[in-house]
């Protein structure tokens, strides 16, 4: 046993600041504690934050070694490839300065925008560097050249920086939760492409005119000399491999896959209103064919080796009882996963008492009869979260009937996604009455058991749950001397404590902190109605009063959580989606409930909402769709501006539905679904 300390950040505050504070912090207070009690930190969520930063470490490292690779190999110069490499760590902390200045944090939507940018902060570089190398075979200043390289591309570049902006435009016109996402991340890729167009115009031909003074005026000399006419020298073996490195990639000399493609454009041009009603019927029906196979989701789904598990034992079962019951599932999840894979188990049992401040609020618990773990595993375990929540599942229903459990999500991702709801799938009955709200329910879940692909179906509230009552006869206690205030106070005495009658504190003289104390039967002796029945009543007379001698005790049942909605009460339904994806699922979901009501079987004062991830992930998917069309348009416009021609605007934005059956064929053919991430990309 342990006492858990929960701690939650304010909205403002730096979630690894907090975390590196309390690190710091333990040691005093492991000095105020006695020696036999011990303080540790248990668990975070900055292992989230941390691996993103460092897959953007990674990315940057990737995608530097590799465009640096593929300028040395087309343009055979290491000064060049350097320039270009550079560009990267530069665009990416005058984003972060950007960034900063707008307010805005180091998170997973901010660095996933900055990775995200990665692969396109240098093709401004590259196009530069490129043409600077072209100038060369025209003048023989390098100083010229450069400028000249320059002021040739600016205006392609500065197009090309606003199209990849105009994607991320139609974010700002978003609302609710999308916006909050989606506008972090388009203000880093932004401030990172507008950083690169400024290097590419300033910082590049400053770098470029002082590192290939002696490369560009070689190059030059050579020019000239070819153009007179002039033998050179016998060239040295480097100059040989450089030679057959020319040959291999000089583009110019007439090779006969040259004249092969110089031959079928010209036949394609010939076929044009052919060549374009097979591209569109291609196209869309590549399309519709494979789009529609494909899943959709919020985010795609992620193993991080941790899962969260939910213990609901009978209603109004002791904390001891419930505490016993969680012991036994985590026998079961070691013996199943194996203790040697398990890194932490952390639990909590029973419900959150409301004395304690707001630090819960994000672990919520209904009472004892309830348990909430989390399961890390070991790095490098190889064990499918997934899978093993399967197992698990068969395994608890085999062993403990009685209890039912439900997956949570264990990711913070997941975590945000669900917007408070405890499951991806949660389905809200609402109304006046709360019989009918029940009974609308219990239709619901029966029909929703049909579906292969949910799990954990349970109604999230207790209604149901054991009550004892008390039924006072106003004539005894009258003629007894007592009041119905007296005896409540008794009852509340008796089956709590005096802290809700007498407030009672107790100054520590060491460290003047008062502490509450509180007076009560002990439990073991408070078991039956009977024992109720002996607990003495105060009154005004000499004789003893006993609660059963003025009030008739009877078990019975009643709600144990009664859950508003603009003053209606509501029950709810939550489920998880196992093997099927978010899209397909809610699909199935929505017909299920539209066949009750069509079929009258929803009360006409009942209202259902539908809650969790389906209802965010249509608002942003149906958003970035809108989006998606939106920067077509836009792009074509700024095209327009600049080419002074709708025909050349309209051929260069002729390939999006080319780019778009290319995305829908990937996306397929590696298994993944349609989601935030895939449709940002």
């Amino acid at each position: 046993r342990a006492v858990y300390i929960l701690a939650t950040k304010r909205a403002e505050a730096s979630t690894m600041s907090v975390i590196d504070e309390i690190k710091s912090a333990l040691p005093k207070m492991q000095k105020e504690l006695p020696d036999d009690i011990k303080v540790a930190f248990e668990f975070d969520q900055s292992p989230y934050v941390t691996r993103a930063i460092n897959s953007l470490w990674n990315e940057g490292l990737l995608g530097a070694c590799l465009t640096g690779l593929m300028v040395l190999v087309f343009l055979r110069d290491w000064r060049s490839a350097l320039i270009v490499v550079l560009n990267i760590p530069l665009a990416i902390m005058s984003s972060v300065v950007g960034l900063w200045v707008c307010g805005q944090t180091i998170n997973l939507m901010t660095l996933g925008g900055l990775a995200l940018a990665v692969g396109i902060l240098v093709d401004e570089a590259t196009v530069e560097i490129e043409n600077i190398h072209t100038q060369f075979h025209h003048t023989g200043s390098v100083a010229r050249a450069v400028r000249l390289g320059n002021a040739q591309t600016a205006v392609p570049r500065l197009l090309a920086m606003l199209c990849i902006l105009a994607v991320f435009v139609p974010s700002f016109f978003m609302e609710g939760a999308a916006r909050e996402l989606f506008v972090p991340l388009s203000l880093s890729v932004g401030f990172a492409m507008i950083a690169s167009y400024v290097l590419s115009s300033t910082f590049v031909p400053v770098v470029c005119v002082w590192l290939m003074m002696n490369h560009g005026a070689k190059v030059a000399a050579a020019s000239s000399r070819r153009q007179a006419g002039v033998v050179p020298s016998p060239p040295s073996s480097g100059e040989r491999r450089q030679e057959r490195v020319a040959r291999i990639t000089d583009a110019n000399r007439p090779f006969f896959l040259i004249g092969l493609y110089s031959s079928l454009i010209a036949l394609l041009v010939r076929l044009r209103p052919l060549v374009v009603l097979v591209y569109l019927i291609a196209c869309g029906g590549i399309i519709a064919s494979f789009g529609g196979r494909l899943g959709w989701e919020i985010f795609p789904s992620v193993d991080v080796g941790e899962f969260r598990l939910r213990l609901r034992a009978p209603d109004g079962t002791h904390i001891t009882k419930t505490e016993q019951i969680t012991l036994e599932v985590l026998d079961v999840i070691r013996e199943q996963v194996g203790g040697q894979n398990i890194e932490l188990t952390l639990g909590y049992v029973g419900t959150v008492p409301a004395s304690f401040p707001i630090n819960a609020v994000y672990q919520w618990s209904r009472g004892p009869e309830e348990a909430l773990l989390r399961i890390a595993l070991k790095h490098g375990s190889d064990i499918s979260t997934e899978a093993m929540k399967e197992t698990l599942r068969v395994e608890l229903a085999k062993r403990l009937p009685d209890v039912r459990c439900s997956f949570e999500p264990a990711d913070i991702i997941s975590e945000v996604m669900s917007f408070g709801s405890p499951t991806p799938i949660e389905i809200a009955a609402r109304g006046a009455s709360l019989d009918d709200n029940r009974a609308y329910c219990l239709k619901a879940k029966a029909e929703l058991e049909k579906l292969p692909f949910l799990r954990d179906i349970q109604i999230a509230q207790s209604l149901d749950y054991p009550t004892v009552n008390v039924q006072i006869d106003r004539e005894k206690a009258g003629l007894s001397g007592t009041t119905a205030s007296q005896i409540s106070r008794s009852v509340i005495a008796g089956t709590s404590s005096t802290r809700f009658l007498v407030p009672n504190y107790w100054p520590d003289p060491k460290t003047g902190i008062g502490y509450q104390v509180q007076l009560e039967i002990p439990q073991r002796e408070m078991r039956t109605s009977d024992d109720l029945g002996m607990v003495p009543v105060n009154h005004s007379g000499d004789r003893a009063l006993l609660l059963r001698d003025v009030a008739e005790i009877t078990p019975g049942k009643m709600p144990g959580q009664f859950d508003r909605y603009n003053m209606k009460r509501e029950i709810t339904l939550t489920a998880n989606v196992v093997g099927l994806d978010l899209g397909r699922a809610s699909q199935q979901i929505l017909g299920v409930l539209n066949r009750l009501d069509k079929s009258g079987e929803k009360p006409a004062s009942v209202t259902t909402e539908l809650r969790g991830q389906i209802p965010p992930m249509r608002q942003m998917l149906s958003g970035l769709g809108v989006g998606l069309l939106l920067a077509v348009v836009v792009i074509f416009l700024m095209m327009t501006a600049n080419f002074q021609s709708l025909r050349l605007s309209l051929a260069t934005v002729s390939t999006a539905p080319a780019v778009i059956a290319g995305v829908v064929i990937a996306l397929y053919s590696t298994g993944q679904t349609i989601n935030i991430q895939s449709f940002i990309g």
